[in-house]
């Protein structure tokens, strides 16, 4: 018998300024054999497909009205979802042999997705070994994974004012 999809709403966490990154993948490290998962956001959250993708599952989006997205990811034919975390790849680069950034971005008063995709058309606006720096309202998760996907180097850390400082030097 097929196990209903685990449903999870994050506009609420959204809302709040919060980051459903955790609270996505807790619900992923529950999901039985076979079953899915049923996301609500307030936006098309398109890096988590990619997430997800090398996870073993497959998404399936549709607009649900007032910018709302509902996105159903089950596990891909064949593949079982392993539960495993996920965890932002240690950079190992010597960061003195960087230039000073060529760009400086301020994201802190941006809703999401609108930090990330405004930091990776910075990015893509660079030439190739050019660095750019952005203050980000929390830690990027989804950046991560769209930087390494693309072979961008990056270093980054919080901020004593509470807001996450990211340095990303395209490949």
């Amino acid at each position: 018998m097929t196990q209903p999809d685990y449903e999870l709403d994050v506009r609420p966490i959204i809302a709040k300024g919060g980051e459903p990154f955790g609270a996505i993948m807790e619900a992923v490290a529950t999901l039985a054999p076979g079953q899915g998962l049923r996301l609500l956001a307030p936006f098309k959250p398109v890096p988590l497909f990619h997430v997800l993708g090398q996870r073993g599952f497959e998404p399936t989006a549709r607009e649900i009205g007032n910018g709302d997205w509902e996105v159903t990811f089950r596990p891909a034919t064949g593949e079982q979802n392993s539960g495993a975390e996920v965890s932002a790849p240690v950079q190992s680069v010597d960061p003195s042999t960087w230039p000073e950034p060529a760009v400086e971005l301020d994201n802190r008063g941006l809703e999401p997705p609108e930090p990330m995709v405004r930091t990776l058309e910075g990015v893509e606006a660079l030439t190739s070994g050019q660095t750019l720096a952005a203050l980000l309202p929390r830690e990027p998760l989804f950046l991560f994974e769209e930087l390494e996907a693309r072979g961008h180097l990056w270093r980054g850390s919080f901020e004593p004012e509470g807001h996450y400082r990211i340095l990303i030097r395209r490949s």
